[in-house]
């Protein structure tokens, strides 16, 4: 039974439920059921968390199934990549089911249906069946074929068994009811005809079974007790119930069908067609690359099992579908790596440093904390040396004031080693620097105790000794999509959304005790983020990927566009109180500048809306976005755009009006364009009082046009 410690969600009150209403505890069985046609991805982790961890807390075996019924899609690669991810993700199955393992039962109880008259076979076209379906406003008709005899159906069923006809020439359906209000139950089909090769059954069967019959009675054959699915399932949990009680033995346990949200990730897409579109037009590198939303794709960028584990935990079970931020992911990730990642120094933009002070023949091994989180991780020895590399961003000749990096005539600490003082530069024929000469405090060896040591400065720096520094490529992985929601717009291509700059490969330097790091090993890059050893890696060539950075960029990127958008919603109201067309034109120009830097597609969405309303200063903002962002007149509601205009035409002001009319001018939609005829032409018949000479030269452009 579930620990009563923890308060339970609703799926773990179901069965204690069921539990209390006389289930049996040694009945509780459960089941992660895949389709093997692509990679598992972090929706599915937090389904196999559910299940395995039910498993786990009432002790009950888990089912690891493949719903293997699709052969035209499916492929032993896919089951492989599942197993392993499970077993990687820290769950043991108790057995390893496939529904191709009950194809002759399922096949023996379409026949049971079809002498009871409740299956037949029907002989219409795709297109004849769906208009014959009727809509869900629409009552169905019966198939022509409906009425067909049980002789003649047994005769046709095993004759596209025997692989006798064509692929779409017939299909078996189940007979239950053409008026019924839930699609579903319009004589589904319970069979059709491919002539595919099987993963696991070769080419033995012509027909396979759909999704919808072969689930449930897989869960009945398997005796689970609680069938748990995502929430579009739920329409189909009444047909899961009239296939179940065409074949249920009272002797036997009954499954239990129920739901649950999917708990959608910001910033990718979790679907399956869509992953694989990524792979097939090679957005990404392989099912596996590190920027998708796949297990091993994470496992490859360096997730952990364990903060997968604690994702799934903290976003829980729900009800409702649900955009989870994946901030949220992010986070589990420091969390655990910050507990178990070695600390060492890479840099990744190098600049040389000099010390010029420092003996050139000389070198020194520092003592170096590995992971001040893990009390047992120890020391490690670190070379030092008089030249260095330190970022590139950690120096500046000409600094501000709270600026707490290297410069010319200040002070800062080298980790773990010496106070260094900016002394001077050298650059090249382009004015760019090439070294950075500094001096050290030779009694300021970080640990020593002197007096020297413990002299507070403004900042301190990672470095590596060039002469000892190893090279490796390091893979900066960002975001695969700029938007939270890519795949959430119907008039918009999720691909639209690829984020160009989600992968950038730079030549960095580590220290030498990164030299043995092996595949998957994970690493702290102090000051960076958190890197794992990329499979590509070999003993000759390092390769990194960066897994997270120590903050959430993307945190205080969004807050930085947010307070843009509202930053110049208030300049807006200055464009109304100058007096001068070139005052006009700058505060424009700076708004237009702003906005063309959101690159949040919602942000702009939802501050376009908002700003819908007959107020001068947000009309002309909304037009703004329209004229300066990259959100068009397509991607916004038909009512808000048509809304939007005809507030604008009709506003008090001439500006707003004015901008209304540049922006219907060099619209991409001229439908929309047209709709606006008759209240442009009012405009230049009748010009309001305070039209502006651009107004009206505007309008007579548009109305000779």
């Amino acid at each position: 039974m579930a620990s009563e410690e923890k308060s339970l969600n609703f799926i773990e009150q179901i069965i204690e439920e069921d539990v209390k209403s006389g289930l049996s505890n040694t009945k509780l069985r459960f089941r992660f059921p895949p389709e093997p046609n692509g990679y598992l991805h972090i929706g599915h982790a937090s389904s196999i968390a559910l299940n395995f961890g039910l498993g786990i807390d009432y002790q009950s075996p888990v089912n690891l199934r493949f719903d293997d019924t699709n052969p035209e899609k499916e492929e032993q690669e896919f089951v492989d990549a599942i197993k392993k991810d499970v077993e990687w993700l820290g769950y043991t199955w108790a057995e390893e089911r496939y529904a191709s393992d009950y194809f002759q039962q399922l096949y023996d109880w379409a026949v049971l249906l079809i002498k009871k008259d409740k299956a037949y076979v029907d002989s219409q076209s795709s297109e004849d069946m769906a208009i014959q379906k009727g809509t869900p406003s629409t009552t169905g008709t019966d198939s022509p074929y409906r009425n067909r005899s049980v002789e003649e159906n047994l005769d046709l069923f095993e004759r596209m068994k025997n692989g006798e006809f064509e692929a779409g020439t017939h299909i078996l359906r189940a007979k239950i009811d053409m008026k019924s209000t839930n699609m579903l139950m319009r004589d589904p089909i319970m069979y059709r005809i491919l002539h595919k090769h099987h993963h696991r059954t070769g080419d033995n069967w012509k027909i396979y079974p759909m999704y919808d019959w072969a689930h449930g009675q897989s869960d009945y054959l398997e005796q689970i007790s609680h069938s748990f699915c995502t929430l579009e399932f739920l329409p189909h949990r009444e047909l899961y119930d009239w296939f179940l009680d065409q074949i249920f033995d009272d002797n036997k346990l009954r499954p239990k069908q129920r739901e649950f949200a999917r708990r959608n990730l910001s910033h990718t897409v979790v679907s399956k067609r869509k992953l694989q579109q990524l792979v097939k037009e090679k957005h990404v590198n392989g099912w596996d690359d590190p920027r998708m939303s796949t297990i091993s794709g994470l496992r490859r960028r360096g997730y952990t099992a364990a903060s997968l584990r604690n994702f799934a935990n903290t976003i829980g079970i729900a009800k409702r579908d649900n955009l989870i931020n994946v901030s949220v992911l992010e986070f589990c990730i420091r969390e655990d790596l910050n507990k178990i990642a070695p600390r060492v120094m890479a840099v990744l933009d190098p600049v040389k440093l000099v010390i010029t002070n420092y003996p050139e023949d000389k070198e020194e091994w520092l003592e170096a904390e590995n992971n001040q989180e893990d009390e047992n991780a120890g020391f490690r020895k670190v070379p030092f040396s008089r030249e260095l590399y330190i970022e590139r961003e950690d120096f500046l000749e000409e600094a501000p004031a709270k600026y707490f990096r290297l410069t010319l005539g200040k002070e800062v600490r080298l980790k773990n080693a010496y106070i260094i003082k900016g002394e001077s530069v050298i650059k090249d024929s382009e004015g760019n620097i090439t070294e950075i000469h500094v001096t050290y405090d030779t009694d300021s060896l970080s640990g020593s105790g002197t007096e020297a040591s413990q002299r507070k400065v403004s900042g301190t720096l990672h470095w590596v000794s060039i002469k000892h520094a190893l090279e490796a490529e390091v893979r900066l992985y960002d975001r695969l999509f700029t938007d939270e929601a890519p795949d959430s717009y119907k008039d918009k291509n999720f691909l639209d959304f690829v984020n160009p700059n989600s992968l950038e490969i730079v030549k960095g330097f580590v220290e030498p005790s990164l030299s043995t790091a092996q595949n998957e090993d994970k690493f702290q890059f102090q000051r960076l983020g958190y890197f794992t050893v990329d499979k590509d890696s070999t003993v000759s060539k390092l390769v990194f990927n960066k897994t997270v950075g120590l903050k959430d960029a993307w945190e205080e990127k969004g807050k930085k566009e947010e307070n843009s958008i509202n930053n110049s919603l208030k300049d807006i109201n200055k464009y109304f109180k100058v007096e001068t067309k070139p005052e006009r034109i700058a505060i424009e120009s700076a708004i237009g500048e702003s906005i063309k830097n959101v690159s949040s597609f919602s942000l702009l969405q939802n501050s376009l809306k908002k700003n819908i309303n007959n107020n001068k200063s947000s009309l002309l903002f909304a037009q703004f976005i329209l004229k300066y962002s990259s959100l068009k007149s397509a991607d916004v509601e038909t009512e808000d755009i048509h809304k939007l205009y005809s507030m604008s035409l009709k506003s008090e002001s001439t500006y707003v009006r004015s901008k209304a009319l540049l922006n219907l001018r060099d619209i991409e939609n001229e439908n929309l364009r047209n709709q606006f005829d008759d209240e442009i032409l009012k405009l230049y018949s009748n010009p309001p009082k305070n039209a502006s000479e651009r107004e009206i030269e505007i309008l007579s452009e548009m109305v000779k046009k």
